[in-house]
């Protein structure tokens, strides 16, 4: 591959909902530039972009695709991102590692829950979109209807056809443009005289698109308010300044058909004319501890700074990280700093991906992507810097998780290495963690969803490591509600030196955490032995009185007791202020507490019932509700233990068009006949 210079380069993020057609689009942009000799498809599980097994099994892509593009001597870095909402850490850093976000919206479908979250992931980060209205070939195909739907969804946006189709459904044959008023029929690898019958509408498109670039500069503005008219060259650099500037919210809008090969072509020529130079980017970072921004040109000449925003694992391979540079050049054979562990690492060998391909480079030019393979202290979102430390690229904010896993290695030889291969695992993928649960005594994977999981447990068994999942626990507490007072004698003579002491000790419901205390007067039980039974009954909080869970939110003081001056010992008293505090726990009306979660569900309007509905089989309280565009978001406190699996029946009830997120609030009392049932099924599992 070719030494392109930072000019030369477009970086764009290929975003929308799952099955808008992104990686059919993406083997439609390789075989138009001579890439690939034929298009992949799905059905045949031949997609450069989806080459994973696991992708190639589920007909779905699971993580962000490397796939440049030679066009016209540019090259066009695309990131075929996941459409799958699971997946929203691989399309945060996809989006920042862009210059440019390509939205590609189904042409039946419209407008999904999948393009707004893309939608708000690229506001965010202040990025040019454009729009690609793609399966224009299908039944029931509406251009206009899905512009009209943008529109009315992204009110604060200008969106501006530049390709208009040629027909719709089984008519559809090409498209149009609006700026030359030229015809890309088929392939459309050479335009041809417009079709008569589309004239008004072309006619109609160009000066709206006029319009719209005399906007982006005030001489073109002044001009076209003198002469009604801009040039070829006047309307294409007015729209380039427009479409690349996220203040004029101006979004370039095209039409296409990626299976069938039809628009990709003035497409290409379009990301190379609109999409934003890398050269213009402006990137959040950190200096130290202060936020701050790399401010435009970025140039090879400037400090290096390179973020990693994809991590590989893989068995044979190793471990491969993609990087974007923002400024500065990184060298096959160089060493760089990495920011955030303070490694000096080795770059052995460079290279650009193409899917699964590997292409060695010798070098890689501000702008540029790049991965390189075997380092040893990196992970996603760590920087790359020349020598100053304190400059690091500030990762996106990453959603919470949401779904859980109790994982457990399923033989002796996965109990070793299940550890650093989860470790390994989360490193590379933000929305991932794992953790050893205390509460429950388990090992707790958790991610944004069923199929994030299991896809990660996939890889986990690529990596040599064979895991066993389970339904995870519900960290429940035991408490109590009033007080209560207990007395206990512990007595033990065995013939020889034998064991005594009394405990009377009363609890009562604290605010917070445990608390202890004596008021023993007279030198009833010495402070030595007072040490032993608070010890007794601190070693009782973990595995709780009822149920088996931790104990809080209790008050102890102990008043009285009695010692003898040979027997007592300090493991007399340990048993007496256990079995006292036990008994008195049980008389002071023992509850369970339970978490509770703020959650945040966004829906369609029209099934909103239905979500209400069932948060109310929940024991969800709502706590408000939002109509924003055409969803409505309703807030709500929902038990963790109703949540476990509500990513499955949210998708099943919305046709996966609903989104939650989920965060922990409280803990509050279980009520009576739940908390029944959960003590009935810890002493039928005791029983056991």
């Amino acid at each position: 591959m070719k030494d392109y210079q930072t000019e030369n380069i477009r970086n764009v993020a290929l975003v929308g909902h799952q099955s808008c057609g992104k990686t059919s689009l993406v083997e439609a942009l390789l075989y138009s530039t001579g890439a690939t000799t034929r298009m992949g498809h799905i059905s045949e599980k031949n997609m450069v972009s989806d080459w994973d097994d696991e992708e190639r099994e589920r007909g779905l892509s699971l993580s962000t695709s490397l796939v440049p593009v030679e066009f016209n001597d540019v090259k066009i870095n695309v990131l075929d991102t996941p459409g799958f909402t699971d997946f929203q850490g691989e399309l945060k850093n996809a989006i920042l590692a862009a210059d440019s976000v390509v939205v590609v919206v189904d042409a039946v479908s419209g407008v999904e829950v999948g393009t707004e979250l893309a939608w708000e992931y690229a506001r965010a980060s202040e990025q040019p979109i454009m729009v690609v209205i793609n399966k224009m070939d299908r039944e029931n195909a509406n251009f206009e209807a899905v512009l009209e739907q943008l529109r009315s969804q992204f009110e604060d946006c200008k969106f501006i056809p530049v390709m208009l189709p040629l027909g719709e459904q089984a008519n559809f044959k090409g498209v149009g443009n609006a700026l030359t008023r030229k015809a890309y029929l088929g392939d459309g690898s050479a335009p041809s005289d417009l079709p008569e019958e589309y004239a008004d509408a072309l006619e109609e498109a160009n000066m709206e698109l006029m319009e719209a670039a005399a906007e982006a500069d005030d001489e073109l503005l002044e001009k076209y308010f003198e002469e009604e008219t801009l040039s070829f060259d006047e309307v294409r650099d007015g729209m380039r300044q427009a479409s690349r500037s996220p203040e004029l919210n101006t979004v370039p809008v095209f039409a296409a058909s990626s299976t069938e090969n039809i628009g990709t072509i003035p497409l290409l020529e379009a990301l190379v004319a609109y999409a934003g130079s890398p050269a213009d980017r402006r990137v959040n970072i950190l200096r130290g501890d202060e936020a701050d921004v790399l401010q435009p040109p970025q140039s090879d000449g400037d400090p290096l700074a390179a973020y990693v925003f994809k991590t590989l694992n893989d068995r044979f391979v190793g471990t491969l990280n993609y990087f974007r540079i923002f400024s500065g050049t990184i060298s096959s054979d160089g060493r760089n700093l990495n920011a955030n562990s303070g490694a000096d690492e080795r770059f052995n060998s460079l290279f650009v991906m193409r899917g699964k391909e590997q292409i060695p480079v010798k070098q890689l030019r501000a702008g540029d992507i790049g991965v390189v393979a075997k380092l040893t202290a990196t992970k996603t979102g760590d920087t790359f810097v020349d020598s100053d430390a304190s400059i690091r690229v500030a990762a996106p904010d990453f959603p919470a998780p949401l779904y859980m896993l109790a994982v457990a290695p399923r033989a002796q030889a996965d109990s070793a290495k299940m550890g650093p291969t989860l470790s390994n695992l989360c490193d590379a993928d933000p929305t991932l963690r794992w953790r050893q649960d205390g509460d429950t005594r388990q090992t707790v994977l958790e991610g944004m969803g069923q199929i994030h999981l299991e896809v990660t447990l996939k890889r986990a068994e690529a990596l040599g490591v064979n895991i066993d999942t389970d339904m995870p626990k519900v960290p429940y507490r035991e408490t109590i509600t009033s007080n209560a007072e207990s007395s206990y004698t512990h007595k033990k003579q065995t013939g020889g030196a034998g064991q005594y002491g009394r405990v009377d000790l009363k609890v009562e419901p604290a605010q917070d955490g445990f608390e202890f205390e004596s008021s023993v007067f007279g030198g009833a039980i010495s402070q030595q032995f007072v040490a032993s039974t608070e010890k007794g009954i601190r070693a009782v909080l973990p595995d709780g009185i009822i149920a088996g869970y931790p104990v809080e939110r209790v008050k102890v003081n102990i008043f009285d007791g009695k010692e003898h001056p040979v027997d007592s010992k300090d493991i007399a008293f340990q048993i007496a202020g256990r079995e006292a505090f036990r008994a008195a726990f049980r008389k002071a009306k023992p509850v369970l507490l339970e978490p509770i979660m703020d959650v945040k569900i966004t829906v369609p309007e029209s099934m909103m019932g239905d979500i209400m509905g069932d948060l109310n089989t929940r024991r969800g309280r709502v706590q408000g509700m939002d109509t924003i565009g055409f969803k409505s978001v309703v807030t709500a406190e929902v038990p963790l233990a109703e949540m476990l699996r509500y990513g499955n029946d949210l998708r099943s009830m919305t046709g996966g068009r609903g989104i939650y997120t989920m965060d922990f609030n409280r803990y509050d009392r279980v009520p009576s006949y739940v908390q029944d049932d959960i003590i009935a099924e810890v002493e039928a599992a005791a029983a056991q």
